[in-house]
């Protein structure tokens, strides 16, 4: 049968860290054959699926990925091999099997989910369909129509992807109010760079981050930010509030202290769960913020559903870090009333059938999606772009400059050619 596995045979490459990871290629019987190159977090959440690396200090300061990759080649490659490409489920079931911890701390997360996304796209080149295509049909989604995602663009970051900047990790600019692909990516982008030039006349750096956003040195608050935002908007030509609005992701787990507090030194404050959820409250009242993530920490589980009580009916609150792309963590998050809305990492969990799962349970239980590139150990790769297409999901999430992050919005605006849209 033409559409079973030949080989997979995975590679060590550069991600735009610096740092290694890994490009796997699975070919078909038939000669098809699909390449993914996965990425990694510089700052992940400590209940994701693990990124397997050596160790060696010798090589790449303790970072390459040899071990990874000889666990595609020499353990998950021959257990999958005559496997139908075409049964993505019953591939990744398998996938899982050969690591069955929760973390996929054996053989890799990284080197469980390069097989399983490229064979995703060798079977979708088999078929000679788009991938977005493919990925509905399938897992069989129900979905009307192709819903293009709308770019939710990082535009300053602070955090653990720059230097001295702020606390909060990101600020972001999300179009609201959709006008078709194209149309969405200019809108965010000319804010972007509006906001460049703002920053440049107050003095500060536009030198960019890891996620290709502005990292401006020695900002005075974490609430500045905020301010020069919504004067990008207008002086951009956009009503911040109604095309465009402002998101947050301060990736509170990063500032969650061992006493249980948060510590915002930028502003010089130790706040509570309680205090936090009111100066985001605070914010809120006073900025166009129609979204914000990862606002606490990722096992303060009781502050959570006080969160969403307080904002859940005026903006998104989303887990990443809380829910990780998984499950059995989501459904604790719904069951607690915990957010509204929920990250999308595939490498979080390991399999693409594992991350259409937490997308479906989300969305049969009336959260929003949100497909996300990863910070710091990216690649060129558009597989997350096709993914969001797919499963009709609210927003894309990705930095505005560097090729690997435009690469993602070139592929966004060639799927709405594509579609005609």
């Amino acid at each position: 049968m033409g559409t079973r596995i030949k080989s997979v045979k995975a590679r060590e490459i550069l991600s735009t860290s610096g740092y290694p990871t890994l490009e796997t290629v699975v070919t078909l019987e038939d000669g098809t054959s699909g390449i993914v190159s996965v990425p990694y977090g510089t700052s992940a959440g400590k209940h994701e699926a693990i990124t397997l690396v050596d160790g060696d200090p010798k090589r790449y300061k303790g970072k390459g990925m040899l071990k990874a990759r000889d666990n595609v080649n020499n353990v998950i490659g021959p257990k999958v091999a005559g496997a139908d490409a075409f049964d993505q489920r019953a591939l990744d079931e398998k996938l899982v099997s050969l690591d069955p911890s929760p973390q996929r701390a054996n053989l890799g997360g990284n080197a469980i989910l390069s097989v399983s996304l490229a064979v995703a796209r060798a079977a979708a080149a088999s078929r000679g369909v788009p991938l977005y295509k493919h990925i509905r049909e399938v897992y069989d989604l129900k979905y009307s129509n192709y819903i293009l995602p709308k770019p939710m663009v990082v535009v300053i970051e602070g955090g653990r992807h720059a230097d001295n900047s702020t606390d909060l990790q990101e600020y972001l600019v999300g179009v609201i109010k959709d006008s078709g692909a194209r149309e969405n990516v200019r809108k965010a982008i000319e804010v972007y760079l509006t906001l460049g030039k703002i920053l440049k006349e107050k003095g500060y750096s536009t030198n960019v981050g890891t996620e290709g956003a502005y990292a401006p040195t020695a900002i005075a608050s974490n609430e500045e930010p905020l301010a020069h935002i919504e004067k990008a908007m207008k002086d951009a030509g956009y009503e911040p509030g109604e095309d465009v609005a402002i998101a947050m992701d301060p990736a509170a787990s990063e500032f969650y202290g061992d006493d249980g507090k948060y510590h915002l030194k930028r502003d010089g404050k130790v706040l509570s769960s309680q205090e936090m959820i009111a100066y985001y409250q605070d914010l809120v009242s006073r900025y166009a913020i129609f979204s914000i993530e990862d606002g606490l920490s990722e096992d303060d589980w009781d502050a959570w559903p006080k969160l969403n009580e307080a904002l859940g009916s005026k903006i998104i609150v989303m887990g990443d870090d809380l829910t990780v792309t998984n499950v059995e963590r989501l459904k604790m998050a719904i069951d607690r009333k915990a957010i509204n809305a929920i990250l999308i990492k595939p490498n979080q969990c390991g399999t693409l059938s594992e991350t259409v799962a937490a997308i479906q349970l989300a969305q049969s239980n009336g959260l929003r999606t949100v497909v996300s590139h990863r910070g710091g150990g990216e690649t060129t790769d558009t597989f997350i772009i096709d993914l969001a297409t797919a499963t009709s999901s609210d927003f894309v999430k990705v930095g505005p400059t560097r090729g690997e992050r435009v690469v993602k919005y070139n592929r966004l605006m060639e799927i709405a050619d594509e579609l005609g849209r």
